[in-house]
């Protein structure tokens, strides 16, 4: 019987799919910034408003989006005006964070609710809340391909595009309330502690066969969405947690594609090789001297 036919199974996957698609485009600027755990961070923050909506009786999903992207905005801002390092920084995401969720939560009753939010239950995604991934999504998407080369370029050198007359600011702003934006999309696929997973693991498994920003971008985007979609898959047929599945589905294909690369490489080093050793053969060749003698020394070569 094929799972999919039912609502719940739909919901799943297109929720899914929406995350795979939506995480690896944002995730790719974090990866350009080395700040690639800053999903984490983030979502410990979302994990608070998650608790703020189930002791006020709201939607968890609403009250995370704004909780996180207050939360993003504060720390892009301390971390430019060097209040505090990124690693500083970090750690009060993280440990603040879970620690106000965590609080939030055990204050009313939908303990066994957040459960579902650390780690992801794609299979309880109601209507209400697909329609909100998809707005999300949607916004997440057209900021990360209508203003890549801004954001590439506040990525790559900040300075530069500062030089340049870039609104740096602005953009960094724009950029960390996007990822706020990404977390809280993908909280209900894969849950919030391994939310920066899916936002990574494409990306670098995309830099592997890739060159090129744009083209990087999009086949995380495509590698995004396979293991979304096979991940949910497998996770219908044996019965398994589908947040971990998806991720577990992200980090073997990284795994073989970086296995086929390193196959790959040796395999044109050998043929390399192969080619060094014929060509050094007929150099040596060509360079033996020819006459009588084959080149023999001449207190050797034989008079007639």
């Amino acid at each position: 019987m094929n799972l999919f036919a039912y609502d719940f199974m739909q919901r799943a996957l297109v929720g899914v799919l929406i995350t795979g698609l939506s995480a690896p485009a944002l995730g790719i600027y974090l990866v350009q910034r080395r700040l690639a755990l800053v999903g984490d961070g983030i979502g410990h923050v979302a994990l608070t408003g998650v608790g703020l909506g189930l002791l006020t009786d709201s939607s968890p999903v609403i009250t995370a989006v704004i909780v996180a992207a207050a939360g993003a905005v504060v720390v892009e801002l301390v971390r430019e005006r060097g209040k505090a390092s990124g690693d500083v920084a970090l750690a009060l995401l993280f440990y603040g964070g879970i620690s106000g969720g965590v609080f939030l939560a055990t204050q009313s009753d939908g303990r066994s609710s957040l459960l579902s939010y650390l780690f992801g239950s794609p299979l309880t995604i109601s209507e209400e809340d697909l329609l909100v991934m998809a707005l999300l999504g949607g916004a997440v998407l057209l900021i990360a391909i209508a203003l890549r080369p801004w954001l590439f370029a506040i990525c790559q050198d900040e300075e530069y595009a500062r030089v340049a007359g870039l609104p740096v600011r602005m953009l960094n702003l724009l950029l960390a309330v996007t990822t706020a934006l990404t977390v809280t999309v993908a909280m209900r696929a894969v849950g919030l502690l391994l939310v920066s997973a899916l936002m990574v693991v494409p990306v670098a498994a995309a830099q592997l066969v890739t060159r090129g920003f744009a083209a990087t971008m999009y086949a995380a985007m495509v590698l995004g969405v396979i293991a979304s979609g096979g991940g949910l898959s497998l996770a219908a047929s044996y019965d398994t947690a589908p947040g971990a599945t998806i991720v577990l589905v992200a980090i073997g294909i990284f795994a073989a594609m970086a296995a086929a690369t390193a196959l790959r490489r040796a395999g044109r080093r050998r043929g390399k090789g192969r080619e060094i050793s014929a060509l050094t053969a007929r150099e040596l060749a060509m360079a033996r001297p020819s006459g009588p003698g084959d080149g023999e020394p001449p207190d050797v070569i034989l008079q007639s």
